[in-house]
């Protein structure tokens, strides 16, 4: 055998890595040599999946929850190879097991009671620590207020023996943070975020970001600005081993809440790079109950490497708690799809078809017969209700107009699985994937982002912008839940959607109702046992000035009420279309099934996410602070009824009274 497991109590002495926690302050700073800074209402509880770049890290980590949540941790296990490598370990509560058996005459009471808090990691192919193995509960009470001091928090800065200085005001000081600093070897000294580290690396170096003076100090104030109005934000600072800053990630206090929500796709949006604006801004954008683009993170990349998007991929997942999307759409570069496979192999990949068609004039412009063969591509994209009807089209695309050895489309033919909508019927997309041609995905910040503007006035107009974004979902909100739109049939089902879901999503339905009135025929083809064939007739518009009519098979399952278009729109939009809803009409169902009445789509759902309106205060005379500053204080009373029955039924009876004083 070549492991080797050693078990043991971890040394804590003068010469372990340096480490030091201000109790008055909650502020915990690491001096680590990773080159990760990790800030905001951390540490987050540690998760399956979770990585970080060294074993160390790893016991930082779960020793700053550790203070964070009242408990010590000490080394259970390390398992080293015959060369001295260690490959697993497992951190556990400071009261796991039992100690030994004493002889003496007076021995130490026992203080341990086999709690079974713990987690185990192990090094991964990709020299990471990965956490594989979690347990949360312990058998004892914790207490963050406890007045108890456990040893593994007690670890002092190396070599120097002084606490590391902090830098803000007091109020900063206040802010719970989890901090890998980076140390100079030579100069002892740790890297501050002062102009002379990054406001002055103007050159185009691919290691750091190209800051301007007073970028930093203007990011700074933002990220301190923020956490001042939110302890939950978060954010992470990659630096490069000069000390200069290299990449950077934040979100909001209401992304990680939002994503568990609505992070069944995301779009990673680098329009700013492929663009190339003064701002190398990354957007993870999801979609709301409204359909509105939404921020789930944000980053800033020095470069279009595979090296940045892995770290800024794997600091939002590490936000998300090792939570992966499901469904991911990003542009076409291979260093996106490249990092896009090591950090989130299970979920699918899409490559934008916006993006696709914005390249097609650089890349095939030149051609004398330009027009014509993005008139055929268009069609063949576009038009093609079949995967057999799309490799037709292409194949006398390529053969008409000689483009069998043009490199960019044998690239896009390659990837066709990825961004042609016929092959993406079986993925859900929530209405994020363009289908039509005038379609695209926007940014929530586009607004506020043009090509010119500096990374300073894109950080001073950032809280506005924010503002506007969550004044305009609960605007929506509003509206969803105090008017109804008008309804354009008789059919029960609209009027069924109309008192479920938002406006927004209902007007886009309500075009599929108005679609069934171009649907012309619903025959039944064959009927095996409870599955019977439909095929629906629609006269369709394929071109400007041409119509054609177009056969849609649809398939429904009377066992389980299941219904399925070939066209895919329940699974493009998340809505069924017209070809189905004709079938549903045709058999006699009046309500729509309950498998394709979405959640997240729905006026009525209970997000626990609540907006900030920042240090500015509330405005009672505005509608949708009064909202949202009532739905926040709710939420804390709702969270402390819940803790036990007794509470449970005060709360209750004290809501009653409330909601009948209220009334009168």
């Amino acid at each position: 055998m070549d492991e080797v497991s050693l078990n043991g109590e971890p040394a804590y002495d003068d010469e372990a890595e340096e480490f030091e926690i201000d109790g008055e302050c909650a502020m915990t700073e690491y001096v680590g040599q990773t080159g990760n800074i990790l800030l905001g209402d951390n540490p987050l509880p540690p998760a399956v999946g979770m990585e970080f770049e060294s074993y160390d890290d790893v016991y930082y980590f779960y020793n700053c929850y550790a203070k964070q949540q009242g408990f010590g941790v000490r080394v259970s296990n390390t398992w080293y190879r015959k060369s001295k490598e260690r490959y697993r370990g497992k951190l556990s509560c400071s009261s796991a097991g039992f100690k030994k058996k004493s002889e003496a005459s007076r021995p130490r009471p026992e203080t341990r009671t086999g709690c079974p808090a713990m987690i185990k990691f192990r090094l991964m192919e990709n020299k990471r620590w990965r956490i594989i193995e979690v347990e949360l509960e312990h058998n004892h009470l914790t207490s963050p207020t406890s007045s108890k001091v456990y040893k593994s928090h007690r670890i002092m800065d190396l070599g120097s023996k002084r606490p590391l200085p902090m830098d803000g005001s007091e109020e900063v000081g206040k802010i719970r943070l989890f901090r890998t600093v980076v140390i100079d070897a030579e100069d002892n000294g740790i890297a501050s975020f002062d102009e002379g580290d990054f406001g002055n690396n103007i050159d185009q170096s691919d290691n750091k970001l190209n800051l301007k003076q007073g970028d930093a100090q203007e990011m700074l104030d933002f990220f301190t600005r923020m956490q001042l109005s939110s302890p939950s934000f978060f954010y992470v600072m990659d630096i490069n081993e000069k000390g200069c800053l290299r990449n950077a990630f934040w979100a909001e206090t209401r992304s990680r809440p939002a994503y568990g929500y609505f992070g069944d796709i995301m779009f990673i949006d680098t329009t700013t790079l492929i663009e190339k604006y003064e701002v190398p801004l990354v957007v993870f954008t999801g979609v709301n109950h409204h359909a509105q683009p939404m921020s789930l993170g944000c980053g800033l990349v020095s470069s279009q490497t595979v090296e940045s998007f892995t770290w800024l991929f794997r600091a939002w997942l590490t936000y998300m708690v090792g939570r992966p999307p499901q469904t991911v759409i990003t542009s076409q570069c291979k260093a996106l799809q490249t990092a896009i496979s090591e950090v989130f192999p299970r979920a699918f990949h899409c490559l934008s078809l916006t993006n696709i068609m914005q390249k097609f004039p650089s890349e095939l412009g030149r051609l004398e017969e330009y027009d014509a063969i993005r008139k055929a591509f268009t069609r063949a994209v576009y038009h093609s209700s079949r995967v057999d009807e799309f490799e037709a089209a292409w194949e006398e695309m390529v053969q008409s107009y000689r483009l069998m050895d043009h490199k960019w489309l044998q690239i896009v033919y390659e990837d066709r699985k990825r961004w042609i909508p016929v092959y993406l019927k079986e993925v859900f997309l929530a209405g994020m994937f363009t289908v039509k041609e005038n379609e695209r995905l926007t940014s929530p910040f586009e607004e506020y982002l043009s090509r010119h503007t500096s990374l300073k006035q894109f950080f001073s107009s950032y809280d506005q912008a924010l503002l506007e974004i969550n004044q305009r979902e609960t605007l929506s909100d509003l509206e969803s839940n105090n008017s109804s739109c008008t309804l354009k049939s008789r059919f029960y089902f609209e009027l069924q959607l109309s008192r479920l879901y938002t406006n927004s999503i209902f007007k886009k339905f309500q075009d599929e109702i108005e679609g069934m009135y171009t649907c012309f025929s619903v025959r039944q083809m064959n009927i095996d046992g409870s599955v019977a064939t439909y095929i629906v007739k629609e006269d369709i518009q394929v071109e400007e000035k041409r119509r054609e009519t177009r056969d849609f098979e649809v398939m429904y399952n009377a066992s389980d009420a299941e219904v399925v278009c070939a066209c895919g729109l329940f699974n493009l939009r998340g809505y069924l279309c017209r070809h189905a809803l004709s079938v549903i009409n045709q058999i006699g169902l009046e309500e729509i099934p309950p498998q394709y009445i979405l959640a997240r789509w729905r006026k009525d759902i209970n997000h626990s996410y609540i907006f900030n309106h920042g240090l500015n205060g509330i405005d009672v005379n505005n509608p949708v602070h009064r909202y949202d500053n009532l739905y926040k204080c709710a939420l804390k009373v709702v969270e402390e009824g819940r803790k036990s029955h007794d509470r449970y039924k005060f709360t209750s009876q004290s809501l009653d009274e409330i909601l009948n004083k209220v009334r009168i």
